[in-house]
């Protein structure tokens, strides 16, 4: 009777796909090997395996991902082509070119779970506007980008034309008219390496941002006078229905698929991921595929109603994901988690 071959250790695999990576990623080749650890180094294996079949990746950013310099990681991300298009809150749009021209400005609060409600009143007797631990200059980041979009959306406005908020932003960021500002490495950017791949970026519910109260500020003021100059929601929806329907065409004669990289829960999450059931369940156009690797990233454990804490396999039941699409969920911190897998992604 033969003897049964011995089955190569998962460490091992892990050992040889790093071999060729740098130090970081050879790291988590060897510690992390269970829990949540595991299912990070999963997820970016998952990443790498679906971009080497030839497919495409969208990324969402919920919570305040711009603000903890996600920028860092996911900038060489765009400029190396492992992401191709972008869904994002105006939040995160609007606070990567905030720490772009004011983060010699922004101050840190590591001892924010102490802070007294007095406490936060001073903070903003000083215009600092706190997110977690950090705050941000009212002053040097929100009213000096303000300035320099409000330009813009007026011009659009008086001249009968109407862009996207990114695009708006991609304006800005274009015109030269900040580079005098800015206080970081501008590789450190994400929306500097987007805007020069041109990336496409579908930011849903951006009136809910800082600057989209700006802008109704001013339709409500009158001195815009059209509200529809920044195009939003629905229009972004088409659009998306649009890309989704041209890219997966032009992959299917390979391999290919469009894949899902989801960091954080919300509206950054929901609304891009539906555009598959409305494609299907709506127009019709059963041929165009389901995603083809999901992923998420979140600190919501799984709940009962939450989308946020959903498990993948709730998706099948919406039509967004298939039984066989590659599903990975890291609970941890995305702070922590996205760098790591990036990391791993970039050879890191």
């Amino acid at each position: 009777m033969k003897a049964k071959k011995a089955k190569i250790k998962p460490e091992a695999v892990n050992a040889a796909l790093a071999a060729k990576k740098g130090p970081v990623s050879k790291f988590i080749a060897h510690h992390y090997r269970h829990f949540n650890a595991a299912a990070l180094l999963d997820t970016a294996k998952g990443y790498e395996t679906h971009l080497a079949a030839g497919g495409r990746m969208l990324v969402t950013l919920a919570g305040a991902m711009s603000t903890a310099e996600l920028g860092i990681s996911l900038a060489e991300m765009i400029r190396k082509d492992k992401v191709h298009a972008i869904v994002c809150t105006g939040a995160n749009l609007e606070e990567d070119i905030f720490n772009l021209v004011a983060h010699d400005y922004y101050e840190r609060v590591p001892h924010y779970r102490h802070l007294t409600a007095a406490d936060e009143q001073a903070l903003l007797d000083r215009h600092m506007n706190r997110v977690t631990d950090t705050c941000i200059p009212e002053g040097e980041a929100m009213r000096r980008i303000e300035a320099a979009v409000a330009e813009e959306w007026v011009a659009a406005d008086r001249a009968g034309e109407r862009y996207f908020p990114h695009e708006f932003m991609y304006k800005i960021l274009r015109s030269g008219k900040l580079k005098k500002y800015y206080q970081i490495d501008p590789k450190h950017s994400w929306m500097l390496a987007a805007c020069e791949k041109n990336l496409p970026i579908i930011v849903p519910g951006w009136e809910d941002a800082t600057l989209g109260n700006m802008y109704a500020g001013r339709c409500v003021t009158g001195e815009i006078k059209h509200v529809h100059t920044v195009r939003t929601g629905i229009e972004y929806m088409t659009w998306l229905a649009g890309w989704y329907t041209k890219t997966a065409k032009t992959l299917r004669n390979g391999e290919g698929s469009i894949g899902f990289f989801q960091i954080g829960g919300g509206i950054a999450g929901d609304f891009p991921i539906c555009v598959v059931p409305m494609l299907h369940q709506d127009l019709g156009r059963t041929n165009v595929p389901l995603w083809g690797y999901f992923a998420q990233i979140s600190d919501s454990t799984t709940s009962y109603g939450s989308y946020s804490g959903a498990v993948p396999n709730e998706k099948i039941t919406w039509g967004k994901l298939g039984q066989k699409t590659p599903k990975f969920i890291v609970e941890s911190d995305a702070t922590i988690v996205a760098p790591l897998i990036f990391s791993w992604v970039l050879g890191k």
